[in-house]
């Protein structure tokens, strides 16, 4: 006898008036806004003591920095609380502002105001009055300092800095910020940013220093893996460059404006040597003490050249820096069978050792980095390539603590030269992890400890390769910004971290470097020379990206921002396709890394026929463009371009499908992209999904590559193979994402096969072990196996829809929405299934309760549901 069970969690008594709060303010999607140009978006969280509650109402106000309100919207009707854009008059630059919100509940309660959350304003074109200054170009670091004088008590100063190269500000003795790796890595000519900072309490009456410290970064580095010298970034500039400016309101109203001038002096200290790929070389007995402090002695420094570079290339930074976001202890200090002294912190990770050590004057320690070792147990580089990636420190005979400022490595090991074994002390090595500080927002748990460590691998990942720009990976002579990578990665990124500012940031610069006829380029920033630009999948990133980021996050600026961008790549593939709508022209990556066999006498490489990848993608991006003109209200443009995915959906049956479903291309990659593209017409999903499950039984495990992987799971659980999914995630042996995991991987590898079973290393010339793409399984775990995803943009409402399987007794997904956090938690036991449901105030949620007879739809408002049945 089928039993079915809901019950409603609520509280115990119904207070008389209901208790609504508003909190986590967020301007531009940032919960720390560093600066603002135009105007800016406000959000915010309600919550209510009471269940299916919503807000009806709220107001906002924003006060400058007197404590005047500059705008206030009044009462308004509205049940939205996701980037309200701001529409007071112009907000003046280069001030300090604040603003808080209040709402009201479906029963016309108001909340409190809110805390008061602070943002900056940043500068116009014609607001910087700094110079560009450039010291000599030196293989050492060049330190900058310029001195200037507080006469009057200080209300506000705002410091804007910017480089050619990476920087670190100083004012007054004391690093401005926490951030590593500034200015950030993009388009350069087209899109350097600057950062802002508020340094009100670093500033004091009397002579003040402001200063910097510069390294080569990626403006001025070696970016590529074939003959780097050759693939210099394509920059107008090739000598390192600083522009700082600060700009004082004191109490009596006056505003004063310091920045840099040809009176800044310049020397350098204790980093000789800094670069991306080799790494950095600090002198402890060359640093100069006290050089950004008030009273030193510059007399004998040099000058500095004042250049024009002018400023419309600027732009405010408005994503997160680079920042530490936790430190990694040393897990076991090990002797390899060659008699190196290596270190395992026990997981992979990005950013840089940290050492206390005094040491003798002059003693060198040179750090090594490494991901794996290799099947003897000795410390492997070979993956490296061309990139040094070692730390030299030498010791000045005082307790120091050693680190690299403008650098990151990719490393779970370290291997130490010229300290002896008995002078190494576990407790003072460790290990700081380094990137873009992006908001943690999901969390995936399950009863498979396998699977577990998968969702950790995927975690790792994506911290190690969101350092400024989604790169491939972290270690080697590469780092690049893969557009391939980075779309099918995407959607499992945006349940893990808060990627709004993030994503649009670097696709600004998809769009700037985007060629004149419409085709995306490989890479992003680009590094011209080096890669091609067109090729399917990769340049659907223009597409793919924005659209993913508008249906996790609910704003549609981000489409507004890069449609132009969007139309021009769909419209090359549209010329390019011609009359017959067709895509079938130029040189692609295909379904990169899929499954390949040596000697294939037999055929059981997973090739698969370009042309279907192209087509399918051709379609897809041509629906989201459609999609996107929707959203943004451009009618004309969405007919067009739905015309043309429709076209190119008929022109991909005609040419590439038979009639019993069977593809040209009879891979598993070919039947799931047809299948998530919506290539046939509904009556043939059944035929290919067939023909899908067919070639997965056949092999035993996915055979698929980057354009199939992030999708297979996807395209089965759609088609009512849950059973099929859950057996390619449960697959422990290669190819298969749990394999690297039995392996002893702590993040996603590059290939399959990036260790083989007895620990040998393929030395094939690409192989990295911290690569996030296949960790896109993170998509389907949340989603659908967890069933927690977004019924409308930004989780305004949400499905709540679990596929139960594998063997597994429970999942439990969170997220933290635009609107709150959000779970989904099932359990199993025998037949009796359990799905508690939490739904984020001012939204509401469809659940999908499975049964015995397939699923039961409930609609619920905001609080906890439990609902039960047998299945």
């Amino acid at each position: 006898m089928k039993k079915l069970f809901a019950i409603v969690l609520m509280a115990l008594a119904i207070p008389a008036a209901a208790k609504v709060n508003v909190a986590s303010l967020k301007v531009n999607h940032l919960a720390q806004p560093a600066g603002i140009t135009g105007n800016p978006t406000f959000s915010w969280i309600g919550s209510s003591d009471r269940s299916s509650d919503c807000q009806s109402a709220y107001e906002i106000k924003v006060y400058d920095i007197d404590g005047r309100a500059v705008w206030s919207t009044g009462k308004v009707l509205s049940d939205n609380s996701v980037a309200v854009k701001y529409a007071g008059a112009a907000l003046k630059p280069a001030s300090r502002y604040c603003w808080q919100v209040r709402i009201w509940d479906s029963k016309g309660k108001p909340s409190r105001w809110s805390a008061k959350q602070t943002f900056l304003t940043g500068l116009e074109k014609d607001g910087w009055k700094a110079k560009w200054i450039v010291p000599p170009m030196t293989e050492e670091s060049p330190l900058l300092r310029g001195t200037f004088n507080v006469k009057k008590p200080v209300k506000s100063a705002i410091a804007y800095f910017t480089a050619h190269g990476v920087y670190e500000p100083f004012l007054n003795g004391a690093k401005v910020g926490d951030a590593f790796m500034a200015p950030g890595y993009t388009s350069y000519n087209h899109h350097l940013m600057y950062q802002t900072y508020d340094v009100t309490d670093l500033l004091k009456r009397g002579e003040n220093v402001m200063g910097a410290e510069l390294a080569r970064g990626w403006y001025l580095g070696m970016m590529g893996w074939t003959n780097p010298e050759s693939f210099r970034i394509n920059f107008k500039e090739k000598e390192w460059a600083f522009l700082g400016q600060i700009v004082i309101t004191y109490k009596d109203g006056t505003r004063e404006v310091v920045g840099t001038d040809g009176s800044w002096k310049t020397a350098t200290g204790g980093v000789l040597h800094s670069a991306i790929y080799d790494g950095e070389t600090f002198d402890a007995g060359r640093q100069v003490a006290g050089w950004s402090s008030a009273g030193f002695d510059a007399s004998r420094w040099g000058s500095v050249k004042v250049a024009d570079y002018g400023f419309d290339n600027l732009a405010l930074q408005t994503n997160e820096q680079v920042k530490t976001e936790q430190t990694v202890a040393a897990k076991e200090l090990i002797v390899t069978p060659k008699g190196e002294l290596v270190i395992d912190f026990g997981q992979n990770l990005v950013g840089s050792e940290v050492i206390n050590f005094t040491g003798r004057p002059g003693q060198e320690i040179t750090i090594s980095h490494a991901e794996v070792l290799d099947q003897d147990g000795n410390f492997y580089t070979t993956n490296l390539r061309t990139a040094k990636a070692q730390s030299r420190y030498v010791c000045d005979g005082k307790p120091r603590q050693f680190t690299t400022r403008f650098t990151f490595y990719g490393f779970r090991y370290i291997k130490i030269e010229g300290i002896p074994q008995s002078e190494i002390n576990l407790d003072d090595f460790k290990a700081q992890v380094r990137f873009s500080d992006m908001e943690p927002t999901g969390s995936f748990t399950c009863s498979d400890s396998l699977v577990n460590q998968l969702q950790s691998n995927i975690q790792w990942g994506l911290r190690g390769n969101f350092v400024d720009v989604p790169t491939d990976c972290p270690q080697r002579d590469e780092r690049l910004g893969w557009t391939g990578d980075a779309e099918i990665f995407a959607r499992t990124a945006t349940f893990n971290r808060g990627t709004y500012a993030f994503y649009s940031k670097w696709l600004k610069d998809v769009a700037f470097d985007q060629l004149p006829d419409g085709q995306v380029t490989d890479i992003v920033p680009m590094v011209h020379g080096l890669v091609g630009a067109g090729h399917v999948g990769w340049a659907d990133a223009a597409t793919i990206i924005p659209w993913t980021v508008y249906m996790a996050y609910g704003d549609p600026q981000v489409l507004e921002d890069q449609y132009d961008s969007m139309k021009k790549w769909v419209d090359f593939i549209i010329g390019a396709a011609g009359e017959s709508c067709l895509w079938n022209t130029g040189w692609h990556y295909g379904d990169w890394l899929a499954f390949d066999v040596d000697n294939d006498v037999a055929g059981r490489s997973s090739v698969t026929y370009v042309p279907v990848l192209q087509q399918c993608h051709f379609a897809n991006s041509a629906t989201i463009v459609a999609d996107a003109a929707k959203v943004l209200g451009r009618a004309e443009d969405e007919a067009y371009y739905r015309k043309a995915a429709s076209k190119a959906r008929e022109a991909f049956c005609k040419a590439y499908v038979t009639a019993d479903g069977y593809l040209v291309s009879h891979t598993q990659t070919a039947y799931v992209v047809a299948l998530v593209y919506d290539m046939v017409p509904e009556d043939m999903r059944p035929l290919l999904a067939a023909r899908l499950k067919e070639r997965v039984e056949s092999y035993g495990h996915i055979t698929t590559g980057f354009l199939g992987t992030s999708h297979i799971s996807n395209a089965l659980t759609a088609c009512g193979m849950d059973d099929v999914a859950y057996k390619l995630l449960l697959h422990k042996g290669y190819p298969g994402w749990l394999y690297p995991v039995t392996m002893g991987a702590t993040t996603i590898w590059e290939r399959w096969n990036s260790m083989m079973p007895d620990g040998t290393i393929p030395d094939n010339g690409m192989n990295s072990f911290n690569h996030y793409s296949y960790g896109a399984i993170g998509e389907w775990l949340y989603r659908e196996a967890a069933g927690l995803k977004e019924a409308e943009p930004g989780f305004k409402k949400i499905c709540v829809k679990p596929h139960p399987g594998g063997g597994f007794s429970f999942m439990k997904a969170e997220l933290n929405t635009p609107y709150g956090k959000a779970v989904s938690h099932w359990t199993l036991e025998g037949n009796n299934f359990t799905l508690n449901v939490e739904v984020p105030f001012n939204t509401t949620a469809d659940i999908y309760l499975p049964t015995a007879d397939g699923y039961k739809l409930y609609t619920v408002g905001s609080g906890k549901t439990q609902l039960s049945s047998e299945i």
